[in-house]
């Protein structure tokens, strides 16, 4: 970390207000803390400014689309322009459509489901389960995890090459790692795509809370995130991009609001005719709420400056790298090495440790919020681990014996809203954990590891 950059985000860029930061959590071995919210690739905690937008709006709350009503207009509005709002966020094209969506599980489920027929996928086994497991009404080609940036965008361009050049192609990629976050060459693997004649989706929900993202600069043909990643977490998320494979495809869910016309015919059945504007595939009454956190997000993203947020987030993750690379025991998972560039996502294994012990120990003893696991990209992690598909171990025994490789890994992830305090008490944390022992004694409950009463 360069000096300059400490200094950016330290004088310049504090960290943003979220909900929570005042909570206190008590610990076994006797007292309370502040809560270290250390797990934001799960959920971010919401900004306070989206929580005070949500609430200012919420005595006008009304129904979308639907009534003429002064507070269903009003709604409407907002509903509307939150979308327009998300758009220029995402910088997308004048003719892209951007749906409303639960979260990036749903928008690729929803742009799986309008794939032409006879559409060939082309997917890393790197990717998280909701963009690896979509697709299974398509043929797909699933590529092996690459070690360089470069031998990602190598691989694609062979699979590529061998595709039939006269169907439909799909090719899905994450933005960054949930695991490790890295982040990936997107714009070169949608190069490659579109010289072969094929499409590109981008999976940016551990991308968008932390690095800008332009549909136009990278040249992706849609985008998908969700709101709780985004400091937003009301049941919200985003499929945005090309509309038309949307336009042609069935609605996603049929019902009100996706449909302009329904007749009834003399046979007793009915037509319909469907929109073809984002509302086909938002049929039912729209989550204006979880819309309008989603816009509040972004505008406060912006205003806060991602130039700022980027580099103070780059000292957060140097300072959590250089604590851990000083606990010999300590080994940080990653596919394209060291001096890769990444989100404040950081995954990492503790000799002689079971993960979910670990876990528990930085919850119970020192009020630290992280996740084990797989991570929902097992793939993934057993290729980095070098690990068979088996389950862990026995809480506070090694969930693996000497000389064999761990089963699961830890996963610690930060943010804007992040203080310093909160990443240093974790590396204080980890290096008495390995060097003392955990203070207190845990038992196995329904498969996770918890303190004993």
């Amino acid at each position: 970390m360069s000096v300059s950059t400490a200094a950016v985000a330290q004088t310049v860029c504090a960290p943003l207000p979220v909900l929570g930061r005042d909570v206190t959590v008590p610990l076994v071995t006797g007292g309370e803390v502040g809560y270290a919210a250390l797990d934001y690739a799960a959920s971010a905690p919401a900004l306070q400014r989206v929580w005070d937008d949500v609430a200012a709006y919420a005595p006008y709350y009304g129904s979308v689309h639907r009534g003429a009503g002064y507070l269903s207009q009003l709604s409407t509005d907002l509903f509307e322009n939150a979308r327009r709002t998300v758009a220029e966020f995402l910088d997308c094209r004048p003719d892209d459509q951007l749906v409303f969506t639960r979260s990036t599980t749903d928008s690729l489920n929803l742009l799986a489901a309008a794939l032409p027929a006879g559409c060939q996928v082309f997917v890393f086994e790197t990717e998280h389960h909701a963009s690896l497991l979509p697709w299974k009404d398509a043929r797909v080609t699933c590529l092996d995890a690459p070690r360089t940036p470069g031998q990602a965008v190598a691989a694609l361009e062979s699979a590529l090459a061998g595709r039939d050049p006269h169907g439909p192609a799909l090719v899905c990629v994450t933005g960054a790692s949930n695991v490790t976050g890295e982040l990936w060459p997107v714009r070169e693997l949608a190069a490659a795509a579109h010289a072969h004649g094929a499409r590109i989706v981008l999976d940016a929900a551990q991308l968008a809370p932390h690095h800008p993202v332009s549909v136009r600069d990278l040249d992706v043909d849609w985008v998908a995130f969700s709101g709780h990643k985004l400091y937003a977490p009301f049941g919200s998320g985003v499929l945005a991009g090309r509309a038309d494979w949307l336009r042609a495809a069935e609605p996603y869910l049929a019902g009100g609001g996706a449909s302009r016309k329904v007749t009834r015919r003399q046979d007793g059945g009915v037509d319909v005719e469907w929109h073809e504007s984002a509302a086909r595939h938002e049929a039912g009454s729209p989550n204006v709420i979880g819309a309008y956190s989603i816009a509040s997000a972004c505008k406060a993203l912006t205003e806060a400056g991602f130039d700022t947020l980027v580099a103070r987030e780059q000292y957060l993750v140097e300072k959590v790298r250089t604590g851990l690379a000083q606990v010999p025991e300590v080994r940080v998972l990653s596919l394209f090495g060291d001096d890769a560039p990444r989100v404040g996502v950081i995954s990492f294994v503790v000799d002689g440790w079971n993960s979910s012990h670990f876990a528990a120990a930085l919850s119970a003893e020192y009020g630290i919020g992280v996740r084990d696991g797989l991570f929902c990209a097992h793939p993934l992690v057993r290729t980095l681990l070098g690990s068979d598909p088996r389950s862990q171990g026995e809480c506070g025994a090694p969930d693996a014996a000497p000389g064999e490789k761990s089963l699961n890994a830890i996963r610690v992830s930060f943010g804007a809203g992040t203080p310093d305090e909160h990443v240093d008490r974790f590396v204080t944390a980890v290096r008495e954990l390995v060097t003392e022992g955990a203070k207190w004694t845990y038992r196995t409950e329904d498969g996770r590891c918890v303190p004993a009463v």
